[in-house]
């Protein structure tokens, strides 16, 4: 196995008490795996991608243990975690821009970045890394304000690449993207992997629809646990949570009239962290909840690859 995350919990101290943003998450990637880390707003999935390369220094490790290739990352240590960044495991944030430094053109902005870590800028191999996502060679010679969003976005994805990380965390990289941008920066993170410049990828969106299309796996999150995990389509065409039937059920289709599909959002609200309510945390929202669903459910694999955290299941 390329990841393997057992029981991870991560806390936020905040003014009004602590957040329990991560509360006992395990899962697995295997090598060549694209996983897809799905949810609404505030469940976790971006402090889970973040907690794995250990780059938010407000977040507190509460327990839990990430292996890598065989290797226990040193997740709860900044320090140690520096060793790791970049050539083990490498983050491609969701803003580019705050990610380049507006006063370095980009290819002196790279050299830099590689001899802190060590290494010799290699220019015919950046420019081969820059072909690949559809970038000229003129992009190393131009500031970020030059660029366009979506190219911005490549050229961190290059840069994130360049050492040939194990795991590559891609975090809500579509987000600000127009859909044509969107799908070019998704065949990119495919060809990083296609051809062996990333072994496993993490990819966290809320975009289930585009996850879909380029996920092997698909794990939804709620309230900071995970609800479930399957293979993409089996998720998409076979949801067995109810959040994730709901979620589901949520994504428009295009050239579908109102009239014939009415969409319908999730009633209510995710609990709060800040004391998370014991038992099924979507138990208030779920159309099948009852008395027994005051208890956590565990999660349980109801067919091969495919594990659940309900009760009803």
């Amino acid at each position: 196995m390329s990841l393997t995350v057992t029981d991870l919990r991560v806390s936020y101290q905040t003014l009004r008490g602590e957040v329990r943003a991560l509360d006992g998450v395990s899962f697995t990637v295997a090598d060549g795996e694209i996983l897809g880390l799905a949810g609404e707003s505030g469940c976790g999935k971006t402090t889970l991608g973040k907690s794995l390369i250990r780059l938010d220094g407000r977040m507190r490790h509460a327990g839990g243990t990430v292996e890598l290739d065989g290797r226990e990352l040193p997740i709860a240590d900044d320090r140690a975690m520096n060793a790791f960044r970049f050539r083990e495991v490498s983050l491609v944030p969701q803003y580019s821009m705050s990610a380049l430094n507006p006063t370095r053109k980009i290819g002196r902005m790279v050299a830099e970045l590689l001899r802190s870590r060590g290494e010799t800028p290699d220019r015919a191999k950046l420019e081969s890394r820059l072909a690949q996502v559809g970038l000229p060679r003129e992009v190393l010679d131009r500031y970020p304000i030059e660029l366009s969003g979506g190219m911005r976005q490549r050229v961190v994805m290059v840069i994130s690449t360049l050492l040939d990380p194990s795991l590559l965390i891609a975090d809500e990289i579509t987000s600000a993207l127009d859909v044509s941008t969107q799908q070019a920066v998704a065949r990119a993170l495919l060809g990083f992997r296609d051809a062996g410049h990333v072994t496993s990828m993490v990819f966290i969106t809320h975009d289930l629809a585009l996850t879909a299309r380029i996920a092997d796996t698909i794990m939804v999150m709620y309230a900071g646990r995970l609800a479930e995990k399957a293979p993409a389509e089996v998720l998409v065409e076979q949801p067995r949570h109810p959040y994730t039937r709901l979620l589901v059920n949520a994504l428009p289709e295009v050239g579908a009239r109102h009239a014939g599909r009415r969409l319908t959002g999730i009633a209510g609200s995710p609990p709060s962290l800040l004391d998370p309510p014991p038992g099924c945390r979507f138990r208030e929202r779920c159309p099948l909840a009852d008395d027994g669903c005051a208890e956590q459910p565990p999660v349980t694999e109801v067919a091969p690859g495919h594990h659940v955290a309900c009760w009803k299941v």
